[in-house]
């Protein structure tokens, strides 16, 4: 019950208004989440709820409005709710009738399109109904069956990487390797703790049995001569790339957290290829900051003072740079790069539909770390352990 958010199981459920989604969650939940009327409609805003899903694991649904909602405010609670399809790992489309009208097919069209798997729910409709199609079926959702045959449906669609946990770093090296992990004592720190991507990557190469140390940047060149032999690999923080790729020698193995977490959450092919756009761009050129969680910009944030600054000196072009945070996904064509932050706090999902999207409208994307590594021009030495 303590996972991550951004590490569960995201179930979106969709549907038109009173067919039952809310009632599909508070039934599965086992828990009165969402607010059930026989008001078209009740559902105003996305509902959600995390929980421990047996024998699948930690899991947040998603429960969202009507899809024809006609209310004074139905325009933007649709337009929510087809936002939220961006986060969605798999979806629950619930009817009421066999033949679906525009508005489950577009939906359908919509998880299509984002390659995410689906189940269908029928309600409120006879169980004996033979259909050649993976319908569940339920004349009530209080039907007990229904959860079981609802995480039966579930288990044939997970993604591969609900079934097969990927690894931050463990799988780039051997078991008792030693891996040291530079960890800067900087502004952004938070007072007693480290940032979560540091904390996972550690977690990570403990579960896979290596010897892990962590030191300040300041500390580095001593923990890499105390070693009796060379440490198999070296991750920074991305802040510190340049003073720590002066220090760790060229036959060790260096990356940082960010690109780690470019291959865990992203596509780092698409990635670099993105951070390769950065030699086209000219004067004028508008690049969209995306970040997934809000906080507050300190005098050297590395989005608003520390990228740019690197932009800047590796193109010696006057570029415009603004900012967007959150879930949402603004539209982004007329901008010529996007860079995206680490996403330790947004899942695999919304990153992928994120890309797609910069994809369809021609606009490359990179991340924070893999910038960064291009403008010192490390980048191939940063990704190469990769290869």
């Amino acid at each position: 019950m303590k996972a991550l958010k951004s590490m569960r199981l995201q179930i979106g459920v969709f549907g038109r208004t009173n067919v039952g989604k809310s009632s599909f969650v508070n039934k599965i939940t086992g828990q009165e989440i969402s607010i059930v009327s026989d008001i078209a409609g009740t559902t105003t805003d996305v509902v959600e709820k995390s929980m421990e899903l047996l024998p699948i694991g930690p899991v947040t649904f998603l429960d969202t409005a009507g899809l024809d909602d006609s209310s004074e405010l139905g325009e933007k609670r649709i337009e929510k709710a087809l936002k939220v399809i961006n986060r969605c790992d798999v979806a629950v489309l619930i009817t009421d009738k066999y033949e679906f009208d525009n508005c489950e097919k577009e939906i359908i069209e919509r998880f299509e399109e984002l390659n995410i798997k689906y189940i269908t729910v029928i309600n409120k409709q006879d169980e004996n109904f033979e259909n050649d199609k993976n319908f569940l079926v339920t004349s009530t959702l209080k039907d007990k069956a229904i959860v079981d045959k609802f995480k039966k449906e579930l288990i044939k669609i997970l993604p591969d990487e609900f079934i097969n946990s990927p690894k931050i770093a463990g799988d780039l090296v051997s078991e008792k390797s030693t891996v040291i992990l530079v960890i800067p004592i900087d502004k952004e720190a938070p007072k007693g703790r480290i940032i979560l991507p540091q904390v996972q990557t550690l977690r990570d190469l403990l579960d896979s049995n290596c010897i892990t140390l962590c030191v300040k940047e300041s500390e580095l060149k001593d923990a890499i001569n105390n070693l009796k032999e060379s440490p198999s690999l070296v991750v920074t923080d991305s802040q510190a790339f340049k003073t720590v790729a002066e220090i760790v020698p060229e036959n060790i193995p260096l990356t940082s957290f960010s690109i780690l977490f470019a291959r865990l959450k992203g596509d780092l092919s698409e990635f670099i290829k993105g951070a390769n756009a950065i030699k086209n761009l000219k004067d004028g050129s508008k690049i969209l900051f995306l970040e997934s969680c809000t906080h507050h910009a300190i005098d050297d944030d590395i989005a608003r003072v520390k990228i740019p600054k690197l932009l800047k000196k590796s193109t010696n072009k006057e570029l415009i740079c603004e900012y967007f945070t959150g879930h949402d996904f603004p539209d982004v064509s007329g901008y010529d790069l996007i860079i995206h932050c680490g996403a330790c706090m947004t899942n695999r999902k919304e990153i992928l539909s994120r890309i797609m999207i910069a994809n369809s409208r021609n606009v490359p994307i990179t991340n924070y770390g893999i910038v960064i590594s291009y403008c010192l021009g490390i980048l191939e030495r940063a990704t190469k352990i990769f290869s």
